[in-house]
């Protein structure tokens, strides 16, 4: 399931089984070697020094930075650029790839700048190329860490910008209504797989030659490349969500490149959880938000009407999800789409009163508000063009991170018992993760994640609810990373901790980031503000 900050028919929760849409300079600096102890046999050190190389081409070379084309929405003083990166790091020389940079400079002055901070939101196959953008938005969250750093975003690789892939048509992927996710028997069962092992086939048939190198630790490296190419002699990093995964396996791979690293709602690095299992957790997890969230609707019935217990609310979810199952709302929102709308709320408080305000019309007899909020926007080809990109990129790296099962009895086994307890989100997660299953590319062994040579503390900052990278995972690589920190967020769920108002976690953030100092021990902070109705 995409970690990425979820965009109404923008993100992609569902492959072709099931769109569950919903919401990671001056002069030539010469790169630190590569770590190839953390890799293991003769082509992690090939690739290891690959790296190497292409990171002191890329130091050579430098950035040409430019006013960034019209059609990336990125105003001045932000500026764009290109980084070359190896497709295959063990052919450095071999085909190149451009991956697409941003940055704006520091605001302080020359004295305070303390390097370049590179940002990964998710995915994997979210865009980093907004991140500047708290810069010119004035966010006051990231006012003091700007004065300190140049905030840098990337498109990774396949993502975007940066040589994106694609698995099917953009507007036939967004095309509504789909199938319900939930089936009702084994013909539906077959149907779904059916569109499981085409959508693989799509991805071989469009992007295959990009595949095999669509991996976390080929992110990392190209990670260390631009580090290079920036003229930096050390990485400061933040990242969120599947972005955390990235930074762990980049500490992994390069401990003595990190000089600060921040990492936020964390996937769990464990080689048992990539990816499969991980997938499995957060059916569990997600069940337990969506009831945090209508616990919350039912607090605040004389606002919304739905109900003033979690029953009933969870009574008019079910009656809608039937009406629309029956007869899709405006033709096009059936149970697939309406678990991609629903689905932003446990994920963002946020969107737990946009979303309650939307059901809320539904139920007093207003339907459109809520197909407008639900359906796909056929005329929005750029939009539909970046969820079918997205939804490429994040299937690509998860089915190549790691060995998926190949075995229907196993998938069937899993998820028919796990959807008995937590019917919101197992079986559409469980439809958009099965094109793994038949994926046409060599899989990959996921890298053992521990703490090398050189590495840092880190922080890590994590919500004890969160429902797409649950709590577990925050503790897992807290464990692996020696030296690391971590906060914790009590009594919350939101994903994407460090964007929030919470003065607990701002500012040990920015004390992170602007001196390196962390508390002596792990620290628990009071949750964030409830969302007011």
């Amino acid at each position: 399931m995409r970690g990425t900050r979820p965009k109404r028919r923008m993100g992609a929760l569902g492959s072709a089984g099931a769109l569950v849409t919903a919401t990671l300079i001056a002069g030539a600096v010469a790169a630190p070697t590569a770590n190839a102890s953390a890799g293991s046999g003769p082509g992690q050190d090939r690739e290891a020094r690959g790296t190497a190389i292409a990171a002191e081409r890329a130091a050579k070379a430098g950035i040409d930075w430019q006013d960034c084309p019209a059609d990336w929405n990125l105003a001045k003083p932000i500026q764009c650029g290109y980084v070359t990166v190896p497709l295959d790091y063990a052919k450095p020389y071999g085909k190149q790839i451009k991956l697409a940079v941003d940055r704006i400079g520091n605001t302080g002055t020359k004295a305070e700048r303390q390097g370049a901070l590179i940002y990964n939101p998710g995915g994997p196959g979210g865009s980093g190329l907004r991140f500047p953008a708290r810069v010119t938005s004035k966010n006051p969250i990231w006012a003091n860490a700007a004065k300190a750093y140049d905030f840098v975003g990337f498109d990774p690789r396949g993502v975007g910008k940066s040589t994106p892939i694609s698995c099917v048509d953009p507007q036939e992927f967004v095309k509504a209504p789909k199938m319900d996710p939930v089936p009702d028997s084994e013909a539906d069962k077959l149907a779904q797989r059916k569109l499981a092992r085409e959508y693989a086939e799509g991805c071989h048939e469009r992007s295959g030659w990009m595949l095999p190198h669509m991996t976390t630790p080929n992110t990392a490296r190209d990670l260390d490349v631009i580090r290079a190419a920036l003229g930096e002699k050390k990485l400061n990093f933040l990242g969120v969500s599947y972005g955390t995964y990235l930074g762990a396996v980049y500490g992994t791979l390069f401990p003595g490149h990190v000089r600060r690293m921040v990492v936020d709602s964390v996937v769990n690095p464990s080689r048992e959880k990539i990816w499969y299992q991980a997938n499995l957790d957060q059916d569990v997890a997600f069940e337990g938000r969506w009831k945090d969230w209508q616990d919350w609707v039912a607090k605040n019935d004389a606002t919304y009407h739905l109900g003033d217990t979690r029953a009933e609310v969870q009574e008019q979810w079910l009656k809608l999800r039937a009406t629309a199952k029956k007869s899709p709302l405006g033709g096009v929102v059936g149970p697939a789409e309406l678990i991609s709308f629903f689905q932003s709320a446990p994920y963002y408080d946020s969107q737990w009163a946009p979303v309650a305000a939307v059901f809320s019309k539904y139920v007093a007899g207003d339907t459109q508000a809520l197909v407008d909020a639900a359906a796909p926007d056929l005329s929005d080809t750029a939009g539909n063009a970046a969820s079918e990109n997205g939804n490429a990129v994040y299937t690509a790296v998860e089915c190549a991170d790691a060995k998926w099962p190949t075995s229907w009895q196993r998938w069937d086994r899993d998820n028919t018992r796990l959807h008995r307890d937590h019917p919101f989100m197992t079986w559409a997660n469980a439809w958009m993760n099965l094109p793994c299953a038949t994926w046409p590319i060599k899989q990959q062994t996921p890298l053992n994640v521990k703490t090398g040579k050189g590495l840092p503390p880190v922080l890590i900052v994590q919500s004890e609810r969160d429902a797409a990278t649950p709590y577990e995972g925050a503790v897992e690589l807290h464990q692996r990373f020696k030296g690391s920190r971590l906060i914790t967020e009590k009594d919350a769920g939101s994903h994407g901790v460090t964007g929030l108002t919470n003065p607990c976690i701002n500012t040990r953030v920015d004390s992170y980031l602007l001196t390196g100092e962390l508390d002596r021990a792990d620290v628990t902070c009071a949750p964030h503000a409830t969302p007011k109705p």
